[in-house]
């Protein structure tokens, strides 16, 4: 049975696809067809290697997430098999979304199998997703402070303000580190006590996070035009800022909601070609993943059925 809370999310998630949907009907609905279809053509071999590239980079760092939880823990498993749990995780959740199915089940099924406990993979899943949070916090705070005319593309505020957000998101950094070196008492998250891990740990979790937001939002800079192009900087904070939205609206996939954050913070460009980085990312990070991820899926739980099939028949 679902829960109260699973519902309303997926009802507030619901909501935002609507909404995001409407405000991007009417930001496209001149748009034809062929246009888009040009921009997409007139990204280069190179430009699509690279994009290539950067979804792989992405998926490895997501990997390192759950290989620093459980060096946390001081368990030790095998990279390849991390790696196909990790990837499954993160192709499934970011396509269906938190609300609808927790990657949960899937690190739960995987893991357990592994030997590790209940209250384990529930650490194991609060501390990859606090690594992810760091990274936000601290990709966030240094795009704002080497940028500080962000904000400024998605509200009307002045440079001052960006760069007094993005230096409050550094000082949150340097608090999780103090932590971990004075060895502060154990974080409360919901009904999870997580010790303040070794700096050796912070220092992976700092790399690995921004890193994997990093490469992600390379696949759209490395899929929009050079000609009136922001820049890097620029491609990442507002990706930060979209992904951020969609994680919040609970839209599956961010559906709707990264493509208007995009369009609105990126004037210059025209909507066509805003439109075709999107799918490219949306084809090398989200569609392609989930394809591969259902037949992984589909041979763990084969595999777990046979054995399974073979000890019962040992047993009889």
């Amino acid at each position: 049975m679902m829960k109260r809370s699973d519902v309303a999310w997926t009802l507030v998630g619901i909501l935002a696809v609507l909404l995001s949907g409407y405000l991007l009907y009417q930001e496209v609905r001149n748009l034809s067809l062929a246009e888009l279809t040009d921009s997409l053509n007139a990204i280069t071999r190179h430009n699509w290697l690279l994009a290539g590239l950067a979804t792989l980079g992405a998926y490895v760092a997501l990997a390192w997430y759950d290989r620093i939880a459980l060096a946390h823990l001081g368990k030790h498993i095998s990279w390849w098999f991390i790696t196909l749990c990790s990837f499954t995780t993160y192709a499934l959740a970011h396509n269906i979304g938190a609300s609808v199915f927790s990657g949960a089940v899937v690190r739960y099924r995987a893991y357990r199998s592994k030997g590790l406990t209940p209250h384990e993979i529930g650490v194991l899943i609060v501390f990859c997703s606090l690594t992810f949070f760091l990274g936000t916090l601290l990709a966030g705070g240094m795009v704002l402070i080497l940028r500080p005319d962000l904000l400024h593309r998605l509200v009307d505020v002045g440079p001052w303000l960006s760069t007094a957000i993005g230096t409050s998101l550094l000082c949150l950094i340097g608090l999780y580190v103090i932590g971990a070196w004075r060895h502060f008492a154990p974080m409360q998250i919901g009904k999870w006590r997580i010790a303040y891990p070794r700096l050796a740990i912070v220092g992976r979790q700092l790399i690995a996070a921004p890193l994997e937001l990093a490469c992600a939002a390379a696949i759209i800079y490395f899929a929009l035009p050079e000609a009136s192009n922001p820049g890097y900087l620029v491609v990442l904070g507002v990706f930060l800022a979209s992904f951020s939205l969609a994680l919040l609206s609970h839209a599956p996939g961010g559906l709707g909601v990264l493509e208007v954050t995009f369009l609105a913070a990126l004037p210059e460009l025209p909507t066509a070609d805003v439109l075709a980085a999107l799918i490219v990312f949306r084809g090398f990070y989200l569609i392609l993943p989930f394809a591969l991820a259902i037949l992984v899926v589909t041979m763990f739980e084969a595999g777990q059925w046979s054995q399974r099939r073979k000890k019962a028949a040992a047993d009889q």
